[in-house]
């Protein structure tokens, strides 16, 4: 399988770099192709200019590689924090410009047609709110982003989330925990 990995968080010695390198290793060992993409590393520009918008438009490169690279995917693994109930901005500029109709979906004369059917999806989030507060405040809202805004509506029905929480107050050996749980997660959504 190709598998397109994308890391949204700015700090390299974060836990989730960790849960991407931890990602990596197991889509590796499994003899898959991947693709992976730190969009702070590369420095890649969130804002959608206008003129970007039209089906047809003239996409800048990096973008451009992006769009042939989720349209060559089999699935995708995306890490990132939870700030403020949602991903990092850098992360929501890359759904803008690259999530982008001919890409991910077009529309029809029966309305929105998906173009990433039959593909798969992992989500993995961290947060420092604990989960029962977050479950009774929000309700969980990057499970509803990521799997009916985003995935569901780009034909993406194959869909896994994992959150992982309170990061300010873990401890190592949970974290090493997390770490087996991510390669357990990926083995099973895409094995070898």
């Amino acid at each position: 399988m190709n598998i397109y990995v994308l890391i949204g968080h700015q700090n390299q010695g974060s836990f989730c770099h960790a849960i991407a390198s931890a990602v990596i290793e197991e889509l590796k060992a499994a003899d898959h192709e991947l693709v992976y993409h730190d969009l702070y590393a590369e420095n890649f520009d969130p804002i959608l200019p206008h003129d970007e918008i039209p089906k047809d438009a003239r996409l800048d490169p990096v973008v451009e590689q992006h769009c042939r690279e989720i349209a060559a995917a089999d699935g995708f693994v995306v890490v990132h924090p939870n700030w403020w109930a949602m991903p990092p901005a850098i992360l929501k500029g890359w759904m803008d410009r690259v999530l982008r109709q001919g890409v991910a979906y077009q529309f029809g004369p029966g309305g929105v047609e998906p173009l990433l059917k039959g593909k798969r999806a992992v989500v993995i989030t961290t947060s420092n709110t604990p989960r029962d507060d977050e479950l009774h405040i929000f309700g969980d809202p990057l499970e509803n982003l990521w799997k009916a805004c985003v995935f569901n509506f780009c034909g993406v029905e194959d869909f896994y989330r994992r959150n992982f929480e309170s990061i300010i107050l873990s401890t190592p050996d949970q974290r090493r925990e997390w770490l087996d749980e991510v390669r357990s997660i990926i083995r099973e959504r895409f094995p070898a």
